[in-house]
């Protein structure tokens, strides 16, 4: 399995999950995106691009090593997971809390005035919630943002949303109830815009957005665990 991080995220966040499904016999790749996990500056140069770029690498490297493979992601990890699934063949896909609609508000309006003026700016002025873990605990997320990397996302989450009609691949499709930091619409949104027959949407009680390293992670490793089982035995 593939597992993606989010935005201004690294490893730590999705890393729970990723061992316990290690535990159960499958093969991991937990890739680093560009920029993330060092200091917010490190940003700075990095766009979308670069990090399907680092997704597609790691969902090569584990086809090198395995026969089916599956890609889950969390927030943006969920928007690549997707976006990979309209180009690439793979067994299924997994978003938690997927970023896939445009983002709003006022200070999404006035990103490309801002990014021109501050390239650095406090994550939660970009509506970026640390934390947002209902049991408690830190995903060692950036507090500072890269306007233009950040904008980046938001630029190309019109185009990923035109591609999801080519994606025919499983899909489940994992969103807390509370979540403060992605909308749940855009989870809810996401099976009437794929091609795929086969979507399974679970909703998780007692998580935010953070949810694997929430309360709700042994559910999602037990679904995930299910759904990944059920496609390579019929495969």
């Amino acid at each position: 399995m593939l597992l993606l991080h989010g935005f201004t995220g690294n490893p730590v966040s999705i890393k729970p999950l990723a061992e316990l499904l290690s535990q159960r016999g499958f093969a991991i790749e937990l890739p680093l995106l560009p920029g993330h996990g060092t200091v917010p500056r490190d940003l700075l140069p990095f766009r979308y691009a670069d990090w399907r770029a680092e997704a597609l690498a790691g969902l090569n490297r584990l086809r090198a090593r395995t026969q089916h493979q599956i890609v889950v992601g969390l927030s943006m990890g969920g928007t690549l997971a997707l976006d990979l699934g309209t180009t690439e063949k793979v067994a299924g896909i997994v978003t938690i809390n997927a970023q896939i609609l445009d983002r709003g508000g006022v200070i999404v309006k006035l990103a490309p005035i801002i990014e021109k003026i501050v390239p650095i700016a406090p994550a939660s002025a970009a509506g970026l919630i640390k934390n947002d873990i209902k049991k408690g605990g830190d995903e060692k997320a950036y507090d500072w943002v890269a306007a233009k990397a950040g904008n980046s996302l938001v630029r190309e989450l019109p185009q990923i949303r035109a591609r999801l009609e080519q994606l025919t691949s499983p899909l489940l499709v994992i969103y807390s109830r509370d979540d403060h930091s992605v909308p749940t619409e855009n989870s809810k949104a996401i099976p009437s815009l794929v091609k795929s027959s086969n979507v399974t949407v679970l909703e998780l009680q007692d998580s935010y957005h953070v949810a694997t390293l929430d309360n709700d992670l042994p559910l999602i490793d037990e679904r995930v665990a299910l759904f990944a089982e059920s496609l390579t035995k019929s495969s």
